[in-house]
């Protein structure tokens, strides 16, 4: 059974830094190809980013040279570092792979 399990939210003020996890089970960590997605309150679910099984990473416009996104293979975890974060970055966010994502870790960034 795929298992996804984020974790490390909360809150934090506008200009702070977080960093999601993501503890992966069930299948071919290594080999997959991993996002993270984000749904802010009353809006729809947003693309994040995407790290493939052979390390090449892609990003939102909205998040590009804020976020970093990266995986730990030894330990079946993925990453996210979220720097310069502002309030329009508040969200719950998913990591996904293929259609199965993890039930979320809130994100809120405020003063």
């Amino acid at each position: 059974e795929v298992q996804l399990v984020e974790s490390g939210g909360g809150l934090v003020q506008p200009g702070g830094s977080l960093r999601l996890s993501c503890a992966a089970s069930g299948f071919t960590f290594s080999r997959s190809d991993m996002s993270w997605v984000r749904q802010a309150p009353g809006k729809g679910l947003e693309w994040v980013s995407n790290i493939y099984g052979f390390g090449i990473t892609t990003y939102a416009d909205s998040v590009k040279g804020r976020f970093t996104i990266s995986r730990d293979n030894a330990k079946n975890t993925l990453y996210l570092q979220m720097n310069s974060l502002t309030p329009d970055d508040t969200a719950v966010y998913y990591c996904r792979m293929g259609s199965t994502r993890g039930q979320g870790t809130q994100v809120i960034v405020s003063s």
